[in-house]
C-alpha cells in the first residue's frame, strides 16, 4: 500500500513532537526519582571531564521512543512490514542486547571482556539475520568488516560521551544523514524511517538536560544502545546505499560511512593511537579525548560541541551532495573525500599531540 505524501508528513511531524515532549518528560521523571544508575562509588574507568557526579540515565528515553516508534509504525503503516522481516528482528535482537549491555555495566561495572564479548555478539545477530556490509565478493570477509564495524562504533560512542552534549550532537546529525538517505531514495515507509525519527527525538529531549551545564549523562545504556543503533544503521543505508554509476563506486561506499561517523571514528583512533604509544591501555580512561584537546586550547565546553556539531553538520552536506548530485561517481570524487577526512583526522591527532607533549 503506498501512502499520500500528505498523510506520511502528518504521522512522522506529529510522533515527532509528541516523541520530543515524551523525551523531555520522561527525562525529567528519571531525574527527579533515579540517582544514583552509574553513578559508582569504586574507581570508575570511564573518566568525565566533569568531577560531578550525575544520573546516568538519559539512554533510557532512547531506547523507550525505539520501541514506541516500533508500536506507532505497526498502527499507522503495514504492521506485517514489522514483524515478518528477518532483518528488523535481527535489529531489534541487537539493539535489545546493546541497550541491556549498557544498562547492566551502568548497574554492575561489568569487565572489559564481558563487554567485548557481548559487543560482538550484536555484531553476530546482524550478520547472521541478514545486516551486514557488502564491500567485498568473500562473504566472510564482509562479515569479519561487519562485526569490526559494529564492536568498533558502541566503543566509539562509549568514549566519546566525556563531555556534556558531545554524543548526543553527534549522534542526532548521524541519524539525520541517515534519514536524508532515505528520503533520497524515497523509502519514506520503513519502519527504520519511524524509529530513526523517535530516537532523534529522544535525543533532542534529552540534550535539554544534557546541553552544558548537564544534568544528566546517557551513560552506558544509552551510548551502548546508541552504538549498535547507529552502526546497523550505518549499514543499511551508508556502507550498502545504492551506488551510483561510475569507476570505482566502491571508495564511495567506503568513504560515505566514514565522512558521516568521522567524530567518533577520529577521536577513538586518536585516542588509541595516543595511549598506545604512551605505554597505556586504550580501554583506561583519561582526560585524553579529542574534545579535551580543544578545551585545552581554550574552548568551552559550549564550543567544544559546536564544534563537533558543527563538523557532523558538513558530514550531512556531503551525504545529501553526494545523493542527490554526484550520480556518476569518479576519482576526482574519491580523493576529495578522502583529502576531507585525512584532514579532519591530522587536524584533531595533531591538536591532542600538541598537549601530550607538552
Amino acid at each position: 500500500m503506498t501512502y499520500s505524501s500528505q498523510y506520511l508528513y502528518l504521522v512522522y511531524g506529529s510522533f515527532f513532537i509528541l516523541s520530543i515532549i515524551f523525551s523531555v518528560l520522561i527525562n525529567l521523571l528519571f531525574l527527579k526519582f533515579v540517582r544514583t544508575l552509574g553513578i559508582r562509588n569504586e574507581a570508575e574507568p570511564v573518566i568525565r571531564w566533569s568531577s560531578q557526579s550525575k544520573p546516568a540515565v538519559g539512554g533510557f528515553s532512547f531506547y523507550i521512543l525505539c520501541l514506541l516508534s516500533i508500536i506507532a509504525f505497526s498502527v499507522f503503516f503495514d504492521i506485517n512490514k514489522v514483524f515478518l522481516n528477518k532483518e528488523f528482528i535481527g535489529f531489534l535482537l541487537a539493539t535489545m542486547l546493546g541497550f541491556l549491555l549498557g544498562l547492566t555495566d551502568d548497574a554492575y561495572n561489568t569487565r572489559p571482556w564481558f563487554k567485548f564479548f557481548t559487543q560482538v555478539a550484536c555484531g553476530l545477530i546482524l550478520v547472521l539475520t541478514g545486516t551486514y556490509i557488502s564491500i567485498s565478493y568473500i562473504q566472510p570477509i564482509n562479515y569479519v568488516i561487519t562485526i569490526f564495524w559494529v564492536v568498533g562504533i558502541m566503543n566509539a560512542l562509549n568514549m566519546l560521551d566525556n563531555m556534556d552534549a558531545i554524543s548526543t550532537t553527534v549522534s542526532i546529525s548521524i541519524i539525520l544523514s541517515a534519514l536524508a538517505v532515505m528520503i533520497l531514495h524515497n523509502e519514506l515507509e520503513s519502519v527504520y524511517f519511524m524509529i530513526m525519527i523517535g530516537v532523534m527525538a529522544g535525543l533532542i529531549g534529552f540534550l535539554f538536560y544534557n546541553w552544558h551545564p548537564s544534568k544528566m549523562y546517557m551513560g552506558d545504556t544509552g551510548s551502548q544502545f546508541l552504538g549498535v543503533f547507529l552502526a546497523a544503521i550505518g549499514i543499511k543505508y551508508l556502507w550498502n546505499a545504492d551506488p551510483p554509476t561510475g569507476d570505482f563506486i566502491s571508495a564511495r561506499n567506503l568513504l560515505l560511512p566514514l565522512i558521516v561517523f568521522i567524530m567518533p571514528i577520529v577521536d577513538t583512533t586518536t585516542v588509541v593511537i595516543n595511549r598506545i604509544s604512551k605505554g597505556q591501555s586504550p580501554f583506561v580512561g583519561g582526560k585524553d579525548h579529542t574534545t579535551h584537546a580543544l578545551a585545552y586550547l581554550g574552548f568551552s565546553d559550549r564550543q567544544v560541541a559546536f564544534v563537533y556539531w558543527g563538523i557532523t553538520f558538513i558530514s550531512l552536506i556531503i551525504v545529501v551532495i553526494s545523493e542527490k548530485f554526484l550520480l556518476n561517481w569518479n576519482h576526482l570524487y574519491t580523493v576529495i573525500f578522502s583529502i576531507y577526512f585525512l584532514s579532519m583526522f591530522g587536524l584533531f591527532f595533531y591538536t591532542s599531540r600538541i598537549k601530550r607533549d607538552n
